[in-house]
């Protein structure tokens, strides 16, 4: 079916990181969405984007819910909880628990809502034997939580694909643009949304690395991207405290073929 607007809620993966426009801003699975969406639906179509990196769930809910209900959204893509299974001390069943409630609201003011199981960004972090379970949990849940209220589910993580290394930034955190276009290739065509045949494309296997210069790359990357992270958590910050959702309101978005 066609819809006359779309509001992505979520955290980075939503707002873009790390596929960055000319400008610096960040596109993203959920820009290039929309930008299809927009080829069908024409000049009237409205995109809002209220995801905000860094955000947990419930900052996610408290801050971005309510504002895309008043917008009476058609479609909105519900993405969050990935920060908060990051945490020492979190219950992934909690987060389940009060996913549930956000999505019967969306769901009763008419609105068809896209879930995520996520892909497996974990296998190439540290501490992935404690996060693994967690994440899975989450996606489990998302899965459960898609067919008791009737959603869209996008399994990212029985995607292969993303097992390659030019799915991720060098953040091994956040997607990389050929990640972001794959998001968006599964979500179009979930929908049933055709999308240019390249985003889902995925280069060859690259060669194993030599132990010697994959230990060097882990060094750089743990005083690069590690270290930081770990001192925004001790000083209690985030990397959005200081940002604010790229598109706040619903507005028309250049369409893209």
């Amino acid at each position: 079916m066609g819809w006359t607007n779309f509001v992505a809620i979520g955290d980075s993966f939503t707002e873009g990181m790390n596929d960055a426009y000319p400008d610096g801003t960040y596109r993203g699975w959920a820009d290039l969405v929309a930008a299809r969406l927009a080829v069908d639906a024409g000049p009237d179509f409205g995109y809002a984007n209220l995801a905000v990196r860094g955000k947990l769930l419930d900052q996610v809910l408290d801050e971005q819910l309510d504002r895309a209900l008043a917008m009476k959204p058609g479609l909105v893509s519900f993405a969050a909880g990935g920060n908060d299974v990051l945490r020492r001390k979190v219950v992934p069943q909690n987060l389940v628990r009060k996913i549930d409630p956000a999505i019967a609201r969306l769901r009763d003011a008419g609105a068809e809502v896209i879930l995520f199981r996520f892909a497996d960004v974990t296998s190439h972090l540290p501490g992935n034997r404690i996060m693994g379970p967690r994440a899975a949990v989450l996606n489990d849940g998302a899965a459960e939580l898609a067919a008791r209220h009737g959603c869209y589910v996008i399994d990212l993580f029985g995607d292969g694909g993303f097992h390659h290394p030019a799915m991720w930034s060098e953040d091994r955190l956040h997607l990389s643009p050929a990640g972001h276009r794959r998001v968006a290739g599964h979500v179009l065509s979930a929908l049933g949304v055709g999308m240019q045949e390249d985003w889902l494309l995925v280069p060859p296997a690259p060669a194993p690395t030599p132990w010697l210069l994959a230990r060097s790359a882990d060094l750089r990357w743990a005083g690069q991207h590690l270290a930081p992270w770990i001192r925004r958590r001790l000083a209690g910050a985030s990397s959005g405290d200081e940002v604010t959702a790229k598109r706040p309101e619903l507005a028309p978005i250049d369409a893209i073929a």
